[in-house]
């Protein structure tokens, strides 16, 4: 289960995220890391019963690190104020995955594929325009719909991407930089509850055929 120690040790932090803090208190760290780690392994575990290859990703390595990269933000705070794990995701994002994302008050699981280079965009975009059709049927499936009610916005185009049609009916799909579905999940259902890699799992499976469809060109 995951812990109300560990959302705690969140909360802490981002009312003091300084180095002088965190080494002070890395004892918290060190165990709320643990009990994430603890769950991935269940969670991945759950997960390897609809994809035989999640069952392998390595619960450690699949965690991002806590310290943040800086050097071209604007905001120098040292950590990260959540914990999050790629799950099948293939490295800079550019494969179809799963993503799990633990913040109090801001949790939620994600699939697909986040802002992936240009090459990568290309073949997705290509496949949606070409399997339209098949697409629609995931993405307008009833439960599918009633989870994910529309694929993330960020950045999208204003027109249609160089090389499609203007009159492609795909069209609002291709102009679309990333191609992501998210979850929320609220605190109490995430705590201390014994079915949560159970109840995660549902959601993750109900994003496959749209990690399969992405994953297509490149496979």
């Amino acid at each position: 289960m995951l812990s109300q120690k560990t959302f705690d040790f969140l909360k802490k932090l981002s009312k003091n995220n300084d180095r002088e803090w965190f080494n002070d208190n890395k004892k918290l760290y060190t165990e709320a890391q643990e009990n994430v780690i603890s769950f991935l392994e269940e969670l991945i575990k759950e997960m390897g019963s609809f994809d035989e290859e999640l069952a392998k990703i390595d619960a450690k390595k699949s965690l991002f690190r806590i310290y943040r990269d800086t050097r071209f933000s604007k905001d120098k705070s040292p950590y990260k104020t959540n914990f999050g794990a790629s799950l099948g995701m293939g490295k800079g994002s550019q494969k179809g995955g799963y993503y799990l994302h633990l913040e109090p008050n801001k949790s939620f699981l994600a699939g697909g594929i986040y802002m992936p280079e240009s090459s990568v965009l290309k073949e997705v975009r290509k496949e949606i325009s070409l399997y339209g059709e098949d697409f629609l049927k995931i993405v307008n499936h009833k439960d599918f719909k009633k989870h994910f009610p529309t694929l993330d916005q960020e950045d999208r185009l204003v027109k249609i991407p160089q090389g499609f049609e203007k009159e492609d009916p795909m069209a609002e799909y291709l102009k679309l930089k990333s191609f992501i579905v998210v979850y929320n999940i609220k605190d109490e259902e995430i705590l201390n509850n014994k079915n949560t890699t159970k109840e995660f799992t549902k959601i993750f499976k109900l994003m496959k055929p749209f990690n399969d469809f992405l994953n297509t060109p490149f496979q």
